[in-house]
């Protein structure tokens, strides 16, 4: 069994002696958060970079420039109980505080504990309106899929993966259409 405590010791221990090195070679060190949630005490374990909370506190240990996330879309909406109305909040909290180093741009249909991947375009958060807040917040980095839905005629993904990037390709030239002092194609 690995308690709370010591996961966050773990934690405070590796970046103690990681964020220092990052900082002098301006490396940013992107941490994905757990995937999927799962409830605390799991098998004996409370996977605490699981939950929103636990990512914010993440965050702020070894405050620095070069420490912070890779910002899966999916993962954090796998952690709410209504994502649709909570996402944007979400990206607001982490991106105002410049934490948010790449975006794994993936939608689920569901919530907390009962959820299914999608595509973009067919889940419950509206990305076109993510996307818009991304921008807002002067977020410039990377918005790439993470793993795509698996199709029967599909077996290496690609179609799924050309899929999604098509979509998210199609969302940032309106962006740019609409938004162009935040979008730099």
């Amino acid at each position: 069994m690995l308690s709370e405590d010591e996961n966050w010791e773990r934690i405070d221990y590796f970046l103690e002696r990681v964020v220092p090195v990052a900082e002098s070679n301006r490396v940013r060190l992107a941490c994905h958060p757990h995937d999927p949630y799962t409830p605390p005490r799991y098998r004996g374990v409370t996977r605490v970079l699981g939950t929103v909370e636990g990512l914010k506190r993440f965050v702020g240990m070894r405050e620095s420039p070069y420490h912070g996330l890779n910002f899966c879309q999916g993962t954090i909406a796998e952690m709410l109980d209504d994502p649709a109305s909570e996402i944007a909040d979400v990206i607001r909290w982490f991106g105002s505080r410049d934490k948010i180093f790449d975006v794994h741009f993936r939608n689920i249909r569901g919530r907390r504990l009962s959820f299914v991947e999608v595509f973009p375009d067919e889940g419950d958060m509206d990305m076109w309106a993510a996307l818009k807040v991304y921008a807002e917040l002067g977020y410039k980095y990377m918005v790439m899929p993470d793993h795509v839905p698996t199709l029967s005629a599909d077996p290496d993904h690609a179609a799924a993966f050309a899929y999604t990037f098509g979509y998210i390709r199609a969302l940032m030239q309106v962006l740019a259409a609409t938004m162009p002092e935040a979008v730099e194609l």
